[in-house]
């Protein structure tokens, strides 16, 4: 499986399980607290496949990064948080960190 595709997975079973710890009301819940639990362990599951071909510290700048971007929107759109202007102008920082990663590094298959 492609390192991106792994990578992309393991992203989104990550922001799966942060979704769900936030509905899990502190593990008080058991059906988002059990969804919270499986969606981590796939996660890590796909992180590792992803570290068959790229080095630790660049996939996990990209699987966290990606990560609370994500979860900034979801937690947006689904929760009803809200993000300040400084907390947007950081997350918009991590994104461009990201990009810079994609297309200058060479430690990430193009």
């Amino acid at each position: 499986m492609p390192a991106y595709l792994t990578l992309i997975i393991a992203v989104v079973l990550e922001t799966i399980g942060t979704s769900a710890l936030t509905a899990s009301q502190q593990f008080t819940r058991l059906a988002p607290s059990a969804l919270t639990l499986v969606a981590y362990a796939l996660s890590f599951y796909f992180l590792s496949l992803t570290l068959r071909h790229m080095p630790v510290g660049v996939v996990y700048a990209l699987w966290s990064g990606l990560g609370i971007i994500c979860i900034a929107a979801i937690g947006y759109l689904v929760f009803g948080q809200k993000l300040d202007l400084p907390a947007v102008l950081g997350m918009l920082m991590i994104g461009g960190g990201i990009a810079v990663i994609q297309v200058f590094s060479n430690t990430t298959p193009h």
